[in-house]
């Protein structure tokens, strides 16, 4: 059995709280200065309250992090100002650049896990996906963690930040994509259009961001369809709706423009374009 000290029981720390409890590892949490709905998540975990960080350190192995962005660096803060010398496991939607300041203070007492978890919270049929990138000690002590259970372990790399970077690269796309239709329903609706945005949309192609091999396509085609998201920019603005995206995306294609009708480019060229801003 090992023991682990989770930071803390939200609905997703719950959740890998439950699954550590059910593969027969020991879960410590602070409960001072904690809401009445943690207190009630982490007793449905099974998880042991502890009075003290300094105490639930003292007897985990591994601490993992699990809490809103904005706080994770605060969290590993107050880890690193008790000599922590286990294993620490950052799984919070952070840059790689945050997950990086976070090891260097957190070292050399302890080593770090940069994790992200993709999915919804694990359990009662659900699964999500566990990326942890580390050197291959920390990683191994890890992963049997979660063995047989609802969170399925995958390697992102020895590099600290890899599992960061890919949750980055996923939620750039799944929260903004999401974000987006509501700005778009929200336009449609603005234009008594919604029921037909609705039937347009259920015969688009879905498989958008699995399939990075139709970009050439959008580069070429990005010379016009640039001016048409400044139109879009426009219309939004119209209808008091938040313009910042269609703009945003109109300056990426901007990047394209030199593409014109050319979609026989290389995948690996036009996302190189993008990072640049000029022919590669």
């Amino acid at each position: 059995m090992t023991v682990v000290t989770v930071l803390h029981p939200g609905c997703m720390g719950a959740a890998v709280t439950a699954e550590l409890v059910a593969g027969g590892h020991g879960v410590l949490w602070v409960s001072k200065g904690r809401s009445e709905n943690t207190w009630r998540r982490a007793r449905e975990a099974d998880a042991t309250a502890c009075d003290s960080l300094a105490e639930a350190l003292s007897r985990s192995a591994v601490v993992l992090s699990v809490c809103p962005p904005q706080a994770a660096e605060e969290v590993a803060a107050a880890v690193a100002a008790h000599a922590f010398a286990g294993v620490y496991v950052d799984v919070n939607a952070i840059s790689p650049q945050r997950v990086q300041r976070i090891a260097e203070e957190i070292r050399p007492g302890s080593e770090v896990v940069d994790g992200a978890v993709f999915g919804p919270p694990p359990g009662g049929g659900r699964t999500a996906r566990l990326y942890l990138a580390g050197v291959g000690p920390a990683v191994d002590l890890v992963e049997p963690l979660f063995a047989k259970s609802s969170l399925h372990v995958r390697r992102a790399g020895e590099a600290i930040g890899s599992a960061s970077a890919l949750k980055m690269a996923f939620a750039s796309y799944q929260k903004a994509a999401r974000t987006l239709a509501g700005v778009s329903h929200a336009l449609a609706h603005a234009h008594g259009v919604g029921d037909q945005l609705t039937a347009e949309a259920e015969i688009m192609v879905s498989a958008i961001l699995s399939d990075p091999g139709y970009l050439p396509s959008v580069a070429a085609r990005a010379w016009r369809w640039a001016p048409e998201m400044e139109e879009v920019a426009e219309t939004l603005r119209a209808a008091d709706l938040p313009a910042d995206m269609a703009e945003a995306t109109a300056r990426a294609l901007s990047f394209w423009e030199q593409d014109k009708d050319q979609y026989d480019l290389p995948v690996a060229q036009v996302l190189s374009q993008l990072r640049s801003g000029r022919t590669t």
